[in-house]
């Protein structure tokens, strides 16, 4: 089947009751400010493993009305890191494949941006499914609005219950919905990739309360949606085509989800223990969960917040695994961020917030022995910290070079800590970057020092910074396969 690097998150549907597996409503949480109502009341999950049988587009449509299924909207929770816009320590998976975190977190080779490499085997012929599945994107594509749009004007239709799962504006899900068709139509060949990443995506879509059941009803209006306005080259054997990557798809999910429900929870309650708030719009915030919670360093989780349930966020944990267990993230409160902004100036000790399971494989190889050169731009710092502690643990002397960016002096805002680091650690070196003191970009200055052959490279920050950090990178002569860095696509995904 088809590789998905970024938001193929179509399949992803969920129940109305926040994820929380058994039922339970909102009643966990345990604010200190109180939160607004929930959109909608509990409801209960559908029981079952197996996916029903996609049916025909145009065919019946059973349990319209069944207000006890209440999938959750298709792109809800975005593939790793969607979300970075909300902050530079959000984090969308790296190029190098990390081990998991203890059994519960299952994170296989992260989606490779396209920066730094093309997965998609182009010199391999194309499968007849592939041509028909890349035929429908290219008719569709100049019309992608109103295929996004359709598609779900089809699910509120047929599904009028599922229409209060979604937010008021719909502008961010028709983009996710056409991210996840662009990349499945242009990397459909690429079987490895593809199941490394669906199965963490099913693993991840656990804490919506995602049943079996829920997926027929996303891929019958997908499906439709293609249809329509695919007309002039829609046949028996393009729907066919969809249908089989879309049962493929959800099988995939489904049985990583089941695996996953025999080894670690759907998601860990977390309490908020400090909140350190560094400058009007940066928070520093440690929480700890009511269990274990396993992770590597350079991992990111999924967040939701009492005051906007079902909306999720990836932030990276800004410090590698600590005896206490606890966990921290730097957060900055972007405009109309909702998640951010409820994480910066509304949370204080007390709140009770909820963590996905960990993912991502933006790791350190401990296996060899080369250098570390990081790229940390404004909150971005954080996951380049978590990986100098990592190193530091382990206990191996390996040089760590780490440029920390930011626009102002005042955005240095963590700059204490990693000067403190460096004098406990003589490996690390930690150079301080200004833009508007030195006139000079981030990935610039780091032209001006190396040799950096031996080194692997980390970077984490805004999108600019992270497009610009890989480009010249390469240009001083690092392969690709050596850069490590966020998802550049997905950090424009979201803003909320």
């Amino acid at each position: 089947m088809f590789e998905a690097r970024h938001s193929m998150d179509v399949p992803a549907t969920t129940s109305a009751d926040n994820g929380a597996s058994g039922g339970g409503g909102d009643d966990w949480f345990t604010s200190h400010t109180p939160p607004e109502p929930p959109a909608g009341g509990e409801q209960e999950t559908a029981e079952g493993r197996r996916p029903a049988t996609l049916r025909p587009v145009g065919g019946p449509t059973p349990g319209d009305g069944d207000a006890t299924r209440r999938p959750t909207p298709p792109g809800a929770e975005s593939a790793p890191g969607a979300d970075r816009a909300e902050a530079g320590s959000t984090r969308a998976g790296g190029r190098h494949a990390g081990s998991p975190a203890g059994g519960s977190t299952g994170a296989g080779p992260a989606p490779a941006d396209a920066l730094t490499e093309n997965l998609a085997r182009a010199d391999a012929p194309a499968t007849p499914d592939a041509v028909l599945i890349r035929r429908t994107m290219a008719e569709v594509g100049p019309m992608a609005d109103k295929v996004t749009s359709y598609f779900y004007a089809l699910l509120f239709v047929r599904h009028p219950y599922l229409r209060p799962l979604f937010p008021a504006a719909m502008d961010t899900q028709r983009d996710r919905l056409l991210k996840a068709l662009l990349t499945a139509a242009e990397h459909i060949d690429n079987t490895e990739v593809l199941v490394a990443y669906l199965q963490n995506l099913g693993r991840g879509h656990r804490k919506y309360g995602t049943r079996p059941e829920h997926y027929p009803a996303v891929g019958e209006c997908l499906i439709g949606a293609l249809s329509r306005f695919a007309a002039p080259v829609w046949d028996k054997e393009t729907e066919a085509a969809w249908v089989r990557a879309y049962t493929t798809i959800s099988q995939v999910m489904i049985d990583a989800a089941a695996t996953d429900e025999l080894r670690a929870p759907a998601w860990w309650l977390a309490e908020v223990v400090s909140h350190d708030l560094r400058t009007p719009d940066i928070a520093v915030i440690t929480v700890r969960p009511d269990q274990p919670y396993p992770f590597l360093a350079g991992q990111y989780t999924s967040l939701e917040t009492p005051w906007w349930p079902r909306i999720w966020r990836h932030y990276s944990f800004a410090s590698a695994p600590r005896s206490d267990g606890l966990l921290s993230f730097h957060v900055k409160a972007v405009p109309a961020g909702w998640v951010s902004g409820a994480l910066v100036h509304r949370a204080r000790p007390g709140d009770t917030i909820r963590l996905g399971p960990p993912t991502g494989s933006m790791t350190v190889d401990h296996t060899t022995d080369s250098g570390l050169l990081c790229l940390g731009g404004g909150t971005g710092i954080a996951p380049i910290k978590a990986l100098v502690e990592d190193v530091a643990e382990y206990g191996q002397r390996r040089a760590v070079e780490v440029f920390y960016g930011a626009r102002t002096d005042h955005d240095l805002y963590d700059l204490d800590t990693m000067l403190r680091l460096q004098q406990s650690h003589p490996w690390l070196a930690v150079r301080p970057i200004v833009d508007r003191q030195a006139h000079l970009q981030l990935p610039d200055a780091v032209r001006d020092y190396g040799p950096w052959n031996e080194y692997d490279a980390y970077l984490s920050g805004p999108p600019g910074m992270i497009r610009n950090g890989v480009h010249a990178l390469r240009d001083i002569g690092i392969p690709s396969e050596r850069i490590r860095h966020d998802a550049v696509e997905e950090l424009v995904a979201t803003r909320a």
